[in-house]
């Protein structure tokens, strides 16, 4: 039990890596990075968490497609 309370914020750490590195497998199959997916998201004004989207990514690939292009449409209106 000595360990308990260290390993409840590691755990927390653990998962946001597992979340981030799902969301990049699949943001790469839309052939965008993970940190351009996340800035273009932050531009767009789509907010959602890194559980929700490597949610997205995993179960309802279909889903995923339709936020990234959403954001990659809106980061291309803001270029211009």
């Amino acid at each position: 039990m000595q360990y308990a309370y260290r390993d409840r914020k590691n755990k927390k750490r653990t998962f946001r890596a597992l979340w981030i590195q799902r969301i990049n497998a699949a943001a790469r199959l839309e052939g965008m990075s993970y940190s351009q997916l996340m800035g273009a998201l932050k531009n767009a004004g789509i907010v959602i968490n890194r559980k929700a989207l490597a949610d997205l990514a995993m179960n309802q690939p279909k889903a995923f497609k339709a936020v990234v292009d959403q954001a990659k449409k809106k980061a291309e209106k803001a270029a211009k």
